[in-house]
């Protein structure tokens, strides 16, 4: 066995001490935390999402949709934490070697600094996408208002959101541009209709109609699975210019509020149709000051002529 106190082996035995053994150990340290950093990222990710699925809104979800979303949300913290290992593994490393690292930290900081102004838009982009898929605020296929644009989400990663509006256009919308998540087709929504009728009509079969129409309407084969609540008259709103608003609330399943909507104003308007009641419309006195040479006007005062639209 080699005398480890003589040379050449105490100078090897030195250099074992002093560099090999603490690069190993960095090295060791630095697998180890990388190959548990993803099973870390998913333990909190998981814990979030069970929370979001028990108490918030993630329980409607499928299972395949919150595995997919757990996937993606482990695979982008484990790089995240896995690149600031390296870097830190690294600079100890050349540390360990004998170079000075202190202009290369120096450089790393100044890096740092200008890619995180750079770059803090994308930052908070991903971070409110991660948010977004864990709270479940909405999936891909609902109807949403995001940042001033109503529209159907076609796609949804943790950097953008893709919506398509009515007309057929595309709008791409950064997540962290996101303050405020309208989604117009969660769970359920209501009919919410004001219904003017003429100060000379009957209110009390009014509501009669109202209701007898919401009923059919919850009744039908077509509507009877879709509407929750029977469209009913909730109370008369308003006194207004041109007759009396009764406020017209129903609950429906939310993807089917705005054909709900307009097939119920379809039937309200025929219904009134046969009862004789009237919607009113808006009505202009025109005064004529012009003289008139007609028989019996010898005063010359004006004449009124009523004309209605």
């Amino acid at each position: 066995m080699p005398d480890l106190s003589q040379p050449p082996w105490s100078d090897i035995a030195a250099v074992l001490a002093d560099h090999v053994v603490p690069i190993l150990v960095v090295l060791v340290v630095a697998l180890l935390v990388i190959r548990l950093a993803k099973p870390f990222v998913h333990g909190i990710v998981k814990a979030l999402m069970d929370r979001e699925a028990a108490e918030g809104t993630a329980q409607e979800l499928s299972a395949v949709e919150v595995s997919k979303r757990m996937a993606t949300i482990d695979a982008f913290g484990a790089r995240v934490i896995r690149a600031f290992v390296i870097v830190v593994a690294a600079l100890m490393i050349l540390r360990e070697l004998g170079l000075d690292i202190g202009p290369a930290i120096a450089g790393v900081g100044i890096v740092g600094i200008a890619v995180g102004f750079g770059a803090q838009h994308l930052v908070r982009d991903y971070l409110n996408g991660a948010l977004i898929m864990i709270e479940n605020q909405f999936s891909k296929g609902d109807t949403v208002r995001l940042a001033g644009v109503t529209g159907t989400v076609e796609d949804f990663s943790l950097r953008r959101t893709t919506l398509r509006d009515l007309d057929g256009t595309v709008h791409t919308i950064p997540n962290g541009e996101i303050t405020i998540a309208s989604n117009l087709t969660k769970v359920w929504a209501r009919i919410n209709e004001d219904v003017q009728v003429a100060y000379d009509s009957d209110i009390a079969t009014v509501i009669r109609i109202v209701e007898e129409v919401g009923q059919a309407m919850a009744d039908d084969p077509v509507w009877r699975r879709r509407v929750l609540e029977a469209p009913r008259v909730d109370r008369v709103k308003s006194f207004d210019e041109s007759g009396v608003s009764l406020k017209v609330l129903g609950v429906v399943r939310a993807e089917d509020r705005w054909v709900a909507a307009g097939d119920f104003r379809r039937r309200l308007l025929a219904a009134f149709t046969a009862e004789g009641v009237e919607i009113p419309f808006p009505h202009r006195v025109i005064v004529d000051r012009r003289p008139t040479d007609r028989p019996g006007d010898d005063d010359g005062s004006p004449s009124a002529a009523t004309s209605e639209g």
